[in-house]
């Protein structure tokens, strides 16, 4: 059994207690994590303090970070294959997705790099006399990163790159779901030679280590990943800090199709965008809006192409769909699978859970035509796709937008006006136009409503980590003039 450390001021350390983690695919004890407690939370905030104010990276140039930045992005791409197989066998997600997504990852780290030096201030044409004024952008603090167990890697680099970028020390708090890539990512940093403390990884409960780190008097801002009811909690807890928040949270995206879009391409995106990571995506394309004169057609292609998805065990190459993370969201996930067919919808395909170990859930589709049904309504976070249909373009935008979320969007359609009036209606964050999943470092992630605010990658995620401080210089020599009257 592998047993696993937090990260804290530059040492490897066993937490307060341990607790077991599990392998999805066979529901069996795997490795050992260690559990982070409030002592631990205050050691590594407090920790990251002094490497902010006190320590040898307060001191180093825009520069030298970015130079520690592009080290670290070459070893995750050294070692990302060792990196994939931990997330595989921690989270259930399967390799052929791992192993790409972490790859990736390295550039995420290399763009923030390349940004480093490039957070500008400015110097302001001020309206009074013999007045210098300049606008510094300086590092907001310390940052407390909460990450969920999808996608912890990327989820983390979205955060940890552009907060290093602009000079500031964190504790990320990896999900104590499948926290062993994360972990295993702290020996990376440690590497790659930050000084000790600027990045602190640990893991841990909500109740005795989230908690304690939201509302941690030392926390300047929180950079959370999760759903929204967490969210509540963190927002609730940085009362007590006044933290600014950054929130990613989840979402009911609406992929809509109309007749004279290309659908087989369009079914592949579909497939794609619900069931790759076995539907376990904050931006997973969840409700297909489809021209109710090609809705037979389009579903008769999504059932065909659901029913040859291979499932099996994550780590083989072949597999295309892998078991949920944990036993907790499989039963989520068939209970509201099995909520939706009660209040009316029709099972076109999958919707029952396979016998066997492991944590699986096979591809479903519901049709949801004229039915009020929850699978419209809840995020699922599994490979299951609910549908309905319209007849006009306004129909398709009312239904589309009738969430309260607003992360992701998609549409497919070869009419280019059509297209731009629907990026213009939609209330997502993002809209993809015959594509879907797309992400690159160079653009920002972030959506509407109850999936947050704040936006991660691009320049504004690196921004988000700032704060401005105004500088005034009186540049006479003549003495100040009456101190009662302002100038």
């Amino acid at each position: 059994m592998q047993r696993f450390q937090s990260y804290i001021d530059g040492e490897f350390v066993d937490g307060e207690a341990r607790f077991p983690s599990i392998d999805p695919a066979t529901g069996k004890v795997w490795a050992e994590m260690p559990e982070a407690r409030e002592s631990d939370v205050d050691r590594a905030v407090s920790a990251a303090e002094t490497a902010l104010y006190d320590g040898p990276w307060s001191k180093l140039t825009a520069t030298q970070r970015g130079k520690l930045l592009y080290k670290l992005a070459d070893l995750v791409a050294a070692n990302a294959q060792k990196l994939a197989e931990l997330e595989t066998r921690d989270t259930g997600k399967i390799i052929r997705e791992t192993s790409a997504q972490i790859a990736y990852v390295a550039d995420y780290y290399r763009y923030y790099a390349g940004l480093s030096d490039k957070i500008e201030g400015a110097y302001l044409p001020i309206d009074k006399q013999d007045m210098d004024v300049w606008l510094r952008r300086e590092p907001i603090g310390v940052v407390a990163m909460v990450v969920p167990w999808n996608s912890q890697l990327f989820l983390s680099a979205v955060k940890i790159g552009p907060a290093l970028a602009a000079g500031c020390t964190m504790v990320v708090k990896a999900s104590e779901d499948g926290p062993a890539p994360l972990l295993e990512f702290a020996r990376l940093v440690h590497e790659a030679g930050f000084p000790a403390g600027v990045v602190n990884i640990i893991t841990g409960f909500g109740p005795f280590c989230g908690s304690a780190l939201s509302r941690h008097p030392k926390v300047a801002h929180i950079a959370f990943t999760g759903g929204p009811e967490t969210a509540r909690h963190v927002v609730r807890n940085s009362a007590e800090n006044l933290a600014s928040t950054s929130l990613e949270l989840g979402g009911k995206s609406p992929f809509i199709v109309f007749a004279d879009a290309d659908l087989e391409s369009a079914a592949n995106a579909q497939v794609a965008g619900i069931f790759a990571a076995t539907g376990q995506s904050c931006v997973a394309g969840s409700r297909l809006i489809v021209e109710r004169s090609v809705k037979d057609k389009f579903l008769a292609m999504l059932k065909d192409k659901a029913e040859a998805i291979r499932i099996g065990i994550p780590s083989d190459m072949a597999t295309e769909v892998g078991p949920l993370a944990t036993k907790r969201q499989q039963d989520h996930v068939a209970a509201l699978v099995d909520r939706s067919v009660e209040s009316g919808a029709r099972l076109v395909t999958g919707g029952r859970r396979p016998e066997g170990d492991g944590f699986y859930f096979p591809p479903t589709i519901l049709d949801c035509d004229g039915v009020a049904s929850a699978s419209l309504v809840e995020e699922f976070f599994g490979p299951v796709l609910s549908v309905v249909s319209f007849e006009t373009e306004a129909e398709a935008l009312r239904l589309a937008n009738d969430t309260g979320y607003g992360l992701a969007s998609g549409v497919f359609t070869q009419n280019l006006t059509r297209a731009h009036r629907l990026m213009k209606g939609l209330r997502a964050g993002i809209v993809w136009v015959n594509t879907y999943r797309a992400v690159s470092p160079i653009a920002p992630f972030g959506g509407f409503g109850l999936s947050g605010h704040g936006r991660e990658g691009g320049l504004a995620a690196a921004l988000d980590y700032t704060r401005t401080k105004t500088i005034w210089l009186r540049t006479s020599d003549d003495p100040i003039p009456d101190p009662f009257v302002m100038r």
